[in-house]
């Protein structure tokens, strides 16, 4: 069975991944103190879009190096 590559993300992409996680859990914990407290406020879905942007963030980072590997596999 040959030998299968496995995808290592540069230093760079790895800790641009960690900043943005802990941004993100940093959000998602604030929500949660200020559902408890204020369950209607407003500030909460101001904090719950800028998580998804977080989200989006990661993912689209995430695919690009998928994308860089596809084309360097492909060649």
């Amino acid at each position: 069975m040959p030998a299968q590559r496995v995808c290592k993300p540069d230093e760079a992409t790895s800790a641009e991944i960690g900043r943005l996680r802990l941004q993100l859990a940093s959000f998602n914990e604030r929500i949660e103190e200020l559902e408890k407290q204020h369950p209607e406020a407003s500030k909460i879905e101001a904090l719950r879009a800028s998580a998804l942007m977080l989200a989006r963030q990661i993912d689209e980072i995430r695919c690009a190096s998928a994308n860089e590997l596809t084309h360097l596999l492909a060649r």
